[in-house]
């Protein structure tokens, strides 16, 4: 390796714990901080959280209402959390005619404590450099092949507002019961990298 060459990065596990070695050494980390916050995690920031408010919105008219106006209150209704800079999730609700799908393009951010945390391709700098340019291509890579005909709308997340997308109901499934409706709803289908349309009855 040359004198000026930049060394390589080390792994993402490494790098973790050698700030949470500095953290502690300076007493900024509580012991068990790091194990209590990771169980609650994934505890409670979990995709069945949003999964459950897609099913409930099919089926209930008057909530499907208000979560479209105030997808905040609507998910604290529900019980559901949010950290502190979260102050406004938008549910963007998909039509035959319109597909909404979300991309962070600074970093990585989503409602992560409605649809669970972002998955790897998500993060990926090329979808996110390239899904707000060439989107209907790239979720043509990713398996959704959307008709010429079906406008296609990016939201772009930002510091205070979280987007989830509500997927459009399988026709096959009308008349399920909400805990079986909620078993379909995909994280993917509410980022809007995917529909729910091959669902079966």
């Amino acid at each position: 390796m040359a004198d000026n060459a930049t060394p390589p990065a080390a792994p993402p596990e490494q790098r973790t714990a050698a700030i949470e070695m500095v953290l502690r050494r300076h007493g900024i980390l509580p012991d068990g901080f790091v194990g209590e916050f990771t169980e609650h995690a994934d505890d409670a920031w979990v995709t069945s959280n949003g999964a459950r408010m897609v099913a409930r919105a099919w089926t209930d008219p008057a909530f499907h209402t208000r979560m479209l106006t105030d997808g905040t209150a609507a998910a604290r209704e529900m019980g559901f959390e949010f950290p502190e800079h979260h102050r406004h999730l938008v549910v963007l609700e998909n039509t035959p005619d319109i597909h909404n799908v979300i991309v962070c393009t600074l970093c990585s951010c989503t409602a992560y404590t409605i649809i669970g945390a972002a998955p790897d391709w998500y993060k990926d700098l090329d979808y996110r450099a390239r899904v707000v340019r060439e989107s209907r291509t790239v979720l043509r890579e990713m398996g959704l092949d959307l008709p010429a005909s079906t406008e296609i709308r990016v939201w772009d997340t930002t510091a205070d507002t979280r987007y989830m997308v509500l997927p459009l109901q399988p026709p096959a499934t009308e008349g399920w019961p909400v805990e079986k409706l909620a078993t379909i709803v995909t994280q993917d289908s509410m980022i809007g990298a995917s529909r729910l349309d091959e669902v079966k009855g």
